[in-house]
């Protein structure tokens, strides 16, 4: 044999080691991604063996398992939002259309029972029938003004029905929210018009109020004006009895007989035919005898 047969008879044994470890690395690298399994955050792995769903379940993290037998399904278990429309009827005949949101969780140790007997599509299995039936079963016991009024009352009891109902597959219901009420444009309009109603008979009774609170203050005004006029009237009246009442104190009989004197200008009474029957003892007013007063028979 030629050096040059034995040349490539030497490079075609190198080729054919190199292929074969690349094949080898290739197996060795699907045998360990097939024996490996990664679950992320806020999950749970669900094995699969053979097609078995097994009840152990592996926590978020890096796992082993076995090739090319084992399969790792992850499950959600963080908290998830599931919205949709849920058409009802109120209890007064009253179509109602509502949008309803539902926060929601897998819960980990449901997780391998919830994949065996509905799979990842727990949603429209479990969620879309369950809510439907609760929102209609508690709109039905309100009346459309009521669904309004006393919303949170109805969220709350849509969601502890809901809850109820869905507890026993795994599924947690965290919170339930009306995202919106809607009604037919009829029923809309006799709302609009019945607010409207109520607003102008709050505003008539509160301008009836403000007229009647300024009635009573003239009123008040006016009875205060009248007690007062009538005080002073009181007073002045009072203090004119006062006034006569000391007056009369003082005129005494002396006093009067003085301010006559005070007065008199000296002349006595005249009459015809006789003496005058007009006699005023002034003596003692004047603190001397009165001289006799003196008539003339011509007179």
């Amino acid at each position: 044999m030629s050096n040059e047969e034995v040349y490539t008879v030497k490079k075609k044994s190198r080729v054919g080691k190199f292929i074969g470890i690349g094949v080898a690395a290739f197996a060795a690298g699907i045998l360990f991604i097939s024996a490996t399994a990664s679950v992320p955050a806020g999950h749970s792995g669900v094995i699969v063996t053979l097609g078995k769903v097994e009840e152990r379940t592996l926590s978020e993290g890096f796992h082993f398992k076995v090739p090319f037998i084992q399969d790792v399904v992850n499950v959600n278990n963080q908290l998830q939002v599931y919205e949709v429309d849920a058409p009802a009827v109120s209890r007064d005949m009253q179509t109602v259309s509502s949008v309803i949101a539902v926060n929601y969780r897998v819960q980990s140790a449901k997780s391998a029972s919830i994949y065996r007997e509905i799979g990842n599509d727990y949603e429209a299995v479990i969620l879309t029938p369950n809510v439907q039936e609760s929102v209609k079963s508690v709109t039905a016991k309100y009346t459309a003004e009521e669904l309004i009024t006393e919303r949170s009352s109805v969220s709350e009891q849509i969601k502890e029905q809901l809850n109820s109902k869905v507890a026993g597959y795994g599924i947690q219901i965290e919170r339930f929210n009306i995202v919106n009420f809607d009604f037919s444009p009829e029923f809309n309009a006799a709302i609009e018009q019945k607010q409207v109603a109520e607003q102008n008979l709050l505003k008539a009774e509160t301008q009836q109020k403000e007229a009647l609170v300024i009635a009573e203050a003239e009123a008040k005004k006016k009875v205060i004006a009248a007690k007062a006029e009538a005080d002073a009237i009181r007073e002045k009246a009072q203090a004119e009895a006062d006034a006569n009442d000391l007056l009369n104190q003082s005129l005494t009989e002396t006093v009067l007989k003085n301010k006559m004197l005070d007065e008199w200008d000296g002349a006595l009474p005249r009459v015809n035919g006789g003496e005058s029957p007009f006699i005023l003892d002034l003596g003692d007013a004047a603190g001397t005898q009165a001289p006799a007063p003196q008539t003339n028979a011509n007179d």
